[in-house]
């Protein structure tokens, strides 16, 4: 069983598409992943989003605009959200500028 796991920059990452977005695993196990996530200017995942589990979001580059249930929040580089899956959510990028965002969910479900 794999006890810890060490990615050095640019290192022992899946690449994987989305929804027609280009997403970078960076670990899994049987409770959590850790996913990079890059959206085009004024793009956005197309359908809503409901499971179980938790999901945290880190905004690395550029805005990203998460909708969860009826509240939308506008995240900047550095911002933090973090909600119960179960909940409808949709992730696009409003701005006119790429966008990267690290999610860790639990459990994993995303790939």
């Amino acid at each position: 069983m794999l006890k810890t796991k060490f990615i050095k920059k640019g290192e022992d990452i899946i690449d994987r598409r989305l929804d027609d977005k280009e997403i970078h695993l960076l670990f899994k196990s049987k409770l959590m992943e850790g996913i990079i996530i890059e959206l085009e200017p004024m793009s956005g995942f197309e359908k809503t989003y409901k499971h179980k589990g938790e999901e945290a979001h880190m905004v690395l580059e550029g805005e990203i605009e998460f909708t969860i249930g009826d509240e939308t929040f506008l995240c900047q580089e550095g911002d933090i959200l973090w909600h119960r899956s179960d909940i409808p959510h949709t992730i696009r990028n409003p701005g006119m500028a790429h966008a990267v965002y690290l999610t860790i969910l639990s459990p994993p479900s995303i790939i």
